[in-house]
């Protein structure tokens, strides 16, 4: 067995080992997915490398990729388009949240089969933007009335995506009530003993926190599987319904809180969390400009969980159906850039993180953008090399559940 298969079957070990094997097949599909399935190698490499340049303490959502950018409704029930993931959030140098970032784009566009010219002309975009952004000193947002271009598009049409749409793509009606679809690939069932401890888990959640959404009860459960990186970790999917308002219903996600796959690698002193779940929502709430709606966290069966609505306007940009629109890639790759910046200045100066005038002059500073940008590139090279020997071990069957 190669190193490789090693450090990935060590990190993956304590997952749910039918989820994993599902993850493992999904990071065979390009060097992207391999790429989005696998940060702990990222930041194990790095500790390692001495190769960034010294940068303000920042906090990161530590997993920054193309992917992990998307629209959202927020708790104030308009639509933004922001940084969307917080998993591996903590406080770290800012170079660490933007060579993860870069890296992404060379990875994501060689998988796409756009040229490497082009890659690095997105590459540097990003940076420069992201530097023009925090010498500016002052934090953007992206909704429907400021969005440019396709992010515009994109978030107009998700603005129009109805509860109503979401609700029959993924429930089915059975004697005259509905309940969540076992035919969705994603969804799978719950043992009834564990349905009935988390069917009056949330239930007590709705009826106690100040989070929860007022007059609702538990309809219907099943485990969720989405993403590729949290593919291993217990997630569940509820299907609520009003008690006071007919034909009312809601989803809410619960994603298992696990310890970020940076910490290991930054010596960086911590906030001392209550948990890894109140970790990940205090990072979200202080990078993004407005919290996702139902945003909250609980505790069940001594496992800290995420809750927040699943929406039906969450989603990414799907850069492959972009590959040859080269003018609306670059659009988006300066949005992005800009709420990066904007996310770190946002929560400027908040419990050890850099203060503003901090961020402009680093922002200001041009002696390391080429820097960081080197790295990301030779390091997406790694990152290839890491994937082919990834599929032969795959292929030889090194993955296989024992």
């Amino acid at each position: 067995m190669s190193k490789l298969s090693e450090r990935l079957i060590a990190f993956n070990k304590e997952l749910l080992p039918d989820m994993v094997q599902m993850k493992y097949e999904a990071m065979t599909e390009n060097a992207f997915r391999f790429y989005r399935g696998t940060c702990h190698l990222f930041y194990e490499d790095l500790a390692n490398a001495d190769a960034l340049p010294l940068s303000p303490l920042v906090w990161i959502c530590g997993d920054l990729h193309l992917e992990n950018f998307g629209s959202y409704k927020g708790d104030n029930k308009l639509v933004y388009f922001d940084l969307n993931d917080f998993d591996e959030g903590l406080l770290a140098p800012a170079s660490f949240e933007l060579s993860r970032m870069v890296t992404s784009i060379f990875i994501a566009f060689d998988s796409l089969g756009i040229e490497p010219e082009k890659a690095l002309k997105m590459a540097q975009l990003f940076v420069r933007n992201y530097c023009a952004t925090l010498a500016k000193a002052k934090a953007i947002s992206i909704d429907p009335r400021t969005a440019k271009g396709i992010v515009c598009n994109f978030l107009t049409s998700a603005d129009q995506t109805t509860e109503k749409e979401l609700i029959a793509k993924r429930t089915v009606a059975k004697k005259n009530k509905i309940e969540l679809s076992l035919e969705d690939e994603r969804h799978i069932k719950v043992d009834k003993k564990l349905k009935h401890e988390l069917k009056a888990h949330i239930n007590d959640w709705i009826a106690t926190s100040s989070d929860g959404p007022y007059n609702y009860k538990v309809k219907s459960i099943i485990f969720r599987v989405a993403g590729t990186g949290s593919l291993g970790v217990k997630r569940y999917l509820f299907l609520l319904k009003s008690t006071n308002t007919k034909n009312k219903y809601l989803f809410v996600d619960m994603k298992e809180a696990r310890p970020s796959s940076v910490l290991p690698y930054t010596t960086v002193q911590q906030l001392s969390w209550p948990n890894d779940a109140e970790r990940v929502i205090a990072i979200q709430k202080r990078m993004q400009n407005v919290s996702s709606s139902l945003l909250s966290t609980t505790v069940f069966r001594e496992t800290p969980y995420v809750i927040q609505q699943l929406q039906p306007v969450k989603d990414t940009i799907k850069f492959k159906l972009l590959k040859d629109e080269y003018r609306d890639i670059y659009q988006v790759i300066d949005d992005m850039a800009a709420l990066t910046a904007s996310a770190q200045l946002r929560s400027g100066g908040m419990h050890g993180s850099a203060i503003i005038d901090e961020l402009q002059a680093w922002g200001s500073d041009q002696q390391w953008q080429d820097t960081v940008i080197e790295y990301a590139r030779k390091y997406a090279e790694k990152v290839k090399g890491y994937y082919n020997q990834f599929v032969k071990d795959y292929k030889a069957g090194k993955f296989k559940a024992h």
